[in-house]
């Protein structure tokens, strides 16, 4: 067991080493540059074992070694606490994020800010509506036959329709018929709403029944279209700052993935808002992106996640620095979503 510790200690040396330098790691410079108590002998020793084990391997060009995606996996398993932001890093986010003034603006603002704190391809996922609540319904008259309905989900996603109405209404009709509309359906799951329309035309007061048939059928129109469950994607030139042996030939594939947006939504389908998620390149299903790395998180109130959001780079990335980073800008973004 002390053998594995040490050898441990020797791989997370490789790892930090190899992400900071971008050179293929030695085990002279392992013994010179990290305190790690034995000889250069023995850390040759490590290495020789850690490289038969497939942790780490040696490129064709050099020396040194570097770490393989079950290095890397090894490492994120065994890092035992994800190092906090420093109190300079959170007062940037709340400073940054504060000013937002929707929910666009707010998920806009945290592409940016996680390309610019992790020097990666930032990915934030819009909330998906199937899993957001109704916080208001309102109807403005536009003229006598004529409604806007406005859905106000507790995302701050904001849905309009023009309704036409059957019938005159008056300004107190459209009270009424307010106030009914937003006992039945605030705070239900849109996924939910839908099923209490048809009770809601049986149950309103006869005089209201043509105009709750009417503003219904558009309401159900509006949940049951498959609103854009859309991407916002930030700092895709920081995949070209890498080196050539992040993505050997080209980052062309990797980045028309990230374009086509379906590959990143399916990855974005697990995050769980309770835990960073790590995939390491051949863990991941897609063919564009076995050489990179997605670190992700959902973000939401409470447990439920709304929505994820994350970065996608090469395998070699500070794992710990990103898990950190994609973590408190969710909780930021979670508070937010909460607060609005």
């Amino acid at each position: 067991m002390a053998h594995d510790d040490r050898r441990l200690r020797v791989l997370r040396a490789i790892v930090q080493d190899y992400v900071s330098t971008n050179d293929p790691v030695g085990s002279k410079a392992l013994a010179a540059r990290y305190d790690l108590g034995v000889s250069p002998a023995t850390i040759r020793n490590d290495m020789a074992v850690l490289e038969e084990e497939g942790y780490i391997t040696q490129p064709h060009t050099s020396a040194g070694r570097v770490p393989t995606d079950k290095g890397y996996r090894f490492f994120v398993d065994r890092l035992s606490t994800v190092k906090p932001l420093s109190a300079a890093e959170r007062t940037a986010i709340e400073k940054f994020l504060d000013g937002a003034v929707d929910l666009h603006d707010v998920l806009g603002r945290s592409v940016r800010l996680l390309a610019q704190l992790t020097r990666q391809v930032a990915v934030v996922q819009y909330p998906t509506l199937s899993r957001s609540a109704v916080r208001h319904l309102e109807l403005v008259p536009l003229s006598t036959s004529r409604l806007l309905m406005v859905l106000i989900t507790d995302t701050g996603r904001v849905e309009q329709r023009v309704v036409e109405v059957p019938v005159d209404t008056e300004a107190e009709t459209v009270a009424e018929l307010r106030t009914l509309l937003n006992a039945t359906f605030t705070g239900a799951k849109l996924a939910e709403a839908s099923d209490k329309a048809p009770g809601l035309v049986e149950g309103a007061p006869l005089h209201l029944r043509p105009l709750v048939a009417a503003v219904s059928a558009t309401l159900l129109e509006t949940l049951v279209e498959p609103s854009e469950d859309r991407l916002v994607i930030g700092g895709t030139a920081n995949l070209a700052q890498g080196s050539a042996l992040d993505f050997p030939g080209t980052v062309r594939p990797l980045l028309e993935a990230l374009e086509e947006q379906v590959v990143v939504l399916r990855l974005m389908a697990e995050v769980d808002s309770s835990a960073v998620i790590v995939s390491i390149g051949e863990e991941n299903q897609h063919e564009a992106l076995t050489g990179a790395s997605f670190v992700s998180v959902g973000y939401g109130s409470g447990d439920e996640a709304l929505g994820g959001l994350g970065v996608v780079g090469p395998t070699r990335m500070d794992y710990a620095g990103n898990m950190a980073a994609v973590r408190a800008v969710a909780r930021y973004v979670g508070h937010l979503l909460a607060e609005s």
